[in-house]
């Protein structure tokens, strides 16, 4: 029986043998070699504090926000006074997407910040009613409704987590899930919803808090002002409710004025009251309180080429 047994174990090597079998085309591995995936699916509420506290990672939208959610217009917005000082750089476009195509070639009638009175979240640009409204970037369809405020309004989600706001359109030209192209046609422009003539409100957003589309944009030459976006804290500093000097503020007065000046150059005072200190100008006052130098313009008189002098108040 051993002798049987000898003979078939030889018969079957040589067997093997001739078939040049290659023994090294197989590997084997044990059960818990297999690589884990370290990126969740979804963020919970721990998660997204984590995350948006460092504002470091590097993530593409579906994994920042964890959702795509076709209901509500709003992402929730973190807490900004929860950041820390890190910066997180965003590419704008992508290498092989189509680029940037401005939505529309209209004026800016209202800029981001205070604008009538009130906060205004994006820019106003005009058109005329039927204008087409273009995509500004590659992306994805996330909203295409009407709704009470922004009126028929496209949301459209970026791979790079931004997300572009399209409202008061007369006609909605796209579908939820739609993959869309920058100079995509989304719409007409029109005067839906809470709009006073016709006119294209336009926002952009990251996790649901606006950011200055003049950061990002010259409405003026049409063109984007900077191929990455460099998004920290002080992207946000229009949220977080400025200090000022209440001694000042209470003095007020001309006597106490010119003595003040010194003391109380370069900050906010009462009423969103700038005073200018040395090496003030339009832009960076207007970068540092998310607002843009247009619509510092128009709050007080000056031109865009004006120059500030020390102590000069500028309404922010």
């Amino acid at each position: 029986m051993k002798k049987t047994f000898s003979f078939l174990l030889l018969f079957s090597l040589l067997q093997m043998a001739h078939a040049n079998v290659d023994f090294n085309a197989f590997s084997f591995s044990s059960p818990n070699s297999d690589p884990t995936d370290t990126v969740p699916d979804n963020f919970n509420k721990e998660d997204l504090i984590n995350f948006t506290d460092s504002l470091a990672a590097e993530l593409s939208s579906n994994d920042i926000y964890g959702e795509f959610n076709t209901e509500n217009i709003h992402f929730t917005k973190f807490k900004v006074e929860s950041l820390k000082d890190s910066v997180k750089k965003i590419a704008l476009t992508e290498k092989n997407g189509c680029g940037f195509v401005p939505p529309v070639l209209g004026k800016i009638n209202c800029p981001f910040g205070r604008c009538r009175r009130y906060f205004h979240y994006g820019m106003d640009l005009h058109l005329q009613t039927g204008d087409a409204v273009s995509a500004a970037f590659d992306g994805k369809v996330r909203i295409a409704k009407r709704s009470k405020s922004y009126g028929n309004v496209v949301v459209i989600r970026h791979s790079n987590g931004l997300e572009t706001y399209y409202a008061h359109l007369s006609k909605l030209n796209v579908v939820v899930g739609q993959e869309v192209s920058a100079g995509d046609i989304l719409g007409l422009g029109g005067n839906t919803g809470w709009s006073h003539g016709s006119h294209l409100h336009f926002e952009v957003r990251y996790l649901g808090q606006p950011i200055n589309p003049a950061d990002i944009i010259s409405f003026d030459e049409h063109k984007l002002v900077t191929d990455t976006l460099l998004l920290s804290k002080k992207t946000f500093g229009y949220s977080i409710k400025p200090t000022y000097n209440k001694a000042y503020a209470k003095k007020g007065g001309k006597t106490n004025q010119k003595s003040n000046v010194a003391v109380n150059a370069g900050k906010l005072l009462a009423g969103n009251i700038y005073v200018v200190k040395q090496g003030d100008s339009l832009y960076n006052i207007a970068r540092k309180y998310g607002t843009s130098v247009t619509a510092l313009c128009v709050k007080n008189g000056l031109k865009t080429n004006s120059v500030l002098h020390l102590g000069q108040k500028i309404k922010v």
